[in-house]
């Protein structure tokens, strides 16, 4: 589950009025089994910088001990220009930490400075590498990596014995290049990373029913009336196959992305929401269906905007 939204006015339009609708998603969450939270320290805008984290931790605190041990709770730090050095994430890395009430399973490098500061990199994961063997987070991953950075990143922590937990990338039947041949995907099984893939639904525009004609208000709104026209053989696809199985389309999105062996970590706000992603767990695609929905993302002429920070 991811927490991008918590905290986010611009995409979002959080307001602190919603935060017992987030507490109660995260709850039906932890009973529904989806136990990993991936926040950031740059998650929420404007006034509301750090509010995911806190949220997060606030959350985690509530629950049973018993409920809380079966959490996995994981933060992104992100490659400031002012962060610089082994110790550049140290303030960083204890504040999150304060945030999320103690408890950090997952640190992660939120994106790689390969193409404009590579030289800001090593030393930050070096860092990072630092905290997981000090025992003070519990496993280290990155996030916005291709093949050829992860390759070298791999090697760098290999050599001085810290494992590569996951790298984390936008994923989506709108965002499939790291399924492609010599993809992170491929990467990722040859080293054992856990792939995990974020908005697994394109910003929600892979749930919405194919006769809803309302739109999101502001960027994704824009966003989604512009590639929704491209969609359609996709969609009706994506809606064969959900019509003999519980989920709807959202569960047909996040099932494409287990079938390729990523965790999706879809972005949710409502218990409602939590119910059609815990249904993706009960079945999953077979190899037909992927291999036809794998065709028609890889043919896709509108596709989600990359992120700029991404590695190749």
């Amino acid at each position: 589950m991811g927490t991008w939204a918590w905290g986010n006015q611009f995409l979002w339009g959080y307001d602190p009025s919603q935060d017992p609708e987030l507490q109660a998603t995260f709850e039906a969450a932890v009973a529904a089994g989806l136990l990993t939270f991936d926040t950031a320290d740059s998650y929420g805008t404007g006034r509301f910088n750090g509010r995911s984290e806190a949220l997060l931790g606030r959350y985690v605190a509530a629950l049973a001990p018993e409920r809380r041990a079966s959490v996995c709770v994981a933060t992104k730090l992100a490659p400031f220009p002012w962060r610089l050095g082994r110790q550049g994430y140290r303030r960083a890395f204890e504040a999150s930490k304060q945030r999320l009430g103690g408890r950090i399973d997952l640190v992660q490098l939120h994106w790689s400075t390969a193409r404009y500061a590579p030289w800001q990199e090593g030393p930050l994961l070096d860092g990072l590498a630092d905290l997981v063997q000090r025992g003070e987070a519990g496993a280290l991953g990155v996030s916005n990596m291709g093949p050829r950075r992860l390759r070298t990143v791999h090697r760098r922590l290999a050599d001085r014995g810290v494992r590569l937990s996951s790298l984390q990338v936008q994923l989506s039947l709108l965002a499939a290049e790291p399924i492609g041949a010599g993809g992170v995907a491929d990467v990722c099984r040859e080293l054992g990373i856990q792939l995990i893939a974020y908005s697994p639904l394109a910003l929600g525009l892979l749930a919405r029913p194919l006769n809803r004609q309302t739109w999101p208000a502001g960027p994704r709104g824009t966003l989604f009336r512009r590639l929704a026209p491209a969609l359609v053989d996709l969609q009706a696809e994506m809606a064969r196959i959900a019509g003999g199985q519980p989920g709807g389309l959202a569960a047909v999105a996040l099932n494409w992305c287990r079938a390729h062996g990523a965790m999706p970590i879809p972005g949710l706000r409502r218990p409602a929401q939590v119910e059609e992603a815990a249904a993706a767990l009960r079945w999953t695609l077979n190899p037909e269906e992927r291999a036809r929905l794998d065709g028609l993302a890889l043919a896709l002429q509108a596709r989600m905007p990359a992120n700029p920070f991404q590695s190749d």
